[in-house]
């Protein structure tokens, strides 16, 4: 699988590059060039030997509480966090615009928000703007508009809802996946997944993961010191990566040759190996959607869905929560409340609840007159169901 790894990374031609906070900002809240001027020189490199590269880059709220002189605080308040990334985030565009002028390399600011993701139409202009930047051979940087979206800042449970994404880590993993880039290289302060693995010590960086296991979720640790997400968050990264038919590698930025050397195929950090590939609408059905509500199933009906391919009658279902509109993406859960496919729903949770359990026939397949709540074609398994 070595060789594969190798194979794989040299023969990338689009990746989505992510910094951590940790790697842009120094402990007073200052950029710290001697990390992100190397990062720049390497993803100029990739640029003029002909890679496609997008950069999601965190820092803003760092140099910003910097630039205000609160990096010794604690931002407890969303509105200072907010006030924190809007000035700080024109210090890094500032900052990443000198640094890539040396190379000749034009750059393009992309602030997103929640809502860019979780609505198709949307999403789908996003992926046309950023494939004109690159066609250009301008260097995207994306950043999570944290001025005006708390998504990221927040750390309150959503409940039932799935936001698109909650930190950097995944964000990049979408944007990659919406490009359909070959590769998504999460550079952070650590030198990459670090726990047991045949053929290494308890504490070794795992080399390489051709499958992410329950087992190897457990070795993640929290959030990293001076940032908002953390080896989870990583995981999670990756596992999109992978599920998008696409590579992905953690590995340490503080280093001046990393990117370098990920893309000769050297044994750095730890690499992800692809899986299976979604695409197209798919794709956003699975990740990027903010999922609105839930609708639980009965064995019937998981049958339908999981063996035979069917779509969702509502008569299938057992119960609805939470209040959702047609359009809008549904998680689809069993009798136990497990989560096992999502879908678009036809009809809104009003007219689903009214059918529901209403049953002409077995199982559930349900009458005919059953309105259809998400047909087969919007439907998409979720792995492990």
């Amino acid at each position: 699988m070595q060789s594969e790894r190798e194979k794989l990374l040299r023969a990338v031609r689009r990746v989505v590059i992510k910094v951590g906070t940790t790697t842009v900002t120094g402990a007073e809240g200052e950029l710290c060039r001697e990390r992100i001027e190397p990062i720049a020189h390497s993803i100029a490199g990739l640029m003029k030997a002909g890679r496609q590269v997008v950069l999601v880059s965190s820092g803003a709220v760092g140099l910003g509480r910097g630039w205000l002189g609160l990096h010794r605080s604690r931002l407890d308040d969303l509105v200072t966090k907010q006030a924190c990334a809007a000035v700080g985030q024109s210090l890094l565009m500032d900052a990443y615009k000198d640094l890539f002028s040396k190379w000749e390399v034009k750059i393009a600011q992309v602030l997103l928000t929640e809502e860019d993701f979780s609505n198709w139409r949307r999403y789908s202009n996003l992926r046309q703007t950023m494939e004109k930047l690159i066609g250009f051979g301008v260097l995207p940087i994306v950043n999570e508009n944290d001025t005006v979206s708390t998504a990221e800042l927040e750390s309150v449970s959503q409940g039932t809802r799935s936001v698109a994404f909650s930190d950097n880590d995944r964000l990049a993993a979408l944007v990659m996946s919406g490009l359909e880039a070959d590769a998504l290289v999460l550079l952070t302060n650590v030198d990459g997944l670090i726990g047991p693995a045949p053929g290494s010590r308890s504490g070794d960086v795992i080399p390489l993961v051709a499958e992410i296991t329950p087992e190897l979720k457990t070795f993640a640790a929290g959030p990293s010191g001076g940032g908002r997400g953390g080896m989870r968050t990583k995981l999670e990264a990756a596992e999109i990566a992978m599920n998008c038919g696409g590579a992905a590698v953690i590995a340490n930025g503080n280093h001046a040759d990393t990117i370098e050397r990920i893309f000769a195929g050297e044994n750095v950090g730890t690499a992800f190996l692809p899986a299976r590939r979604m695409r197209g609408k798919r794709r956003w059905i699975a990740y990027a959607a903010d999922v609105r509500g839930r609708v639980m199933v009965d064995a019937g009906a998981h049958r339908a869905i999981t063996q035979k391919k069917a779509s969702l009658l509502a008569s299938g279902i057992v119960r609805v929560e939470h209040h959702f509109a047609p359009m809008d993406v549904v998680s689809i859960v069993d009798a136990e409340g497990r989560e096992f496919a999502r879908g678009i729903a036809n009809c809104a949770s009003e007219e689903a609840e009214r059918f529901s359990g209403k049953k002409g026939g077995r199982g559930g397949e349900g009458a005919a007159s059953s309105p259809v709540l998400v047909t087969r074609d919007n439907i998409v398994l979720l792995q492990n169901p």
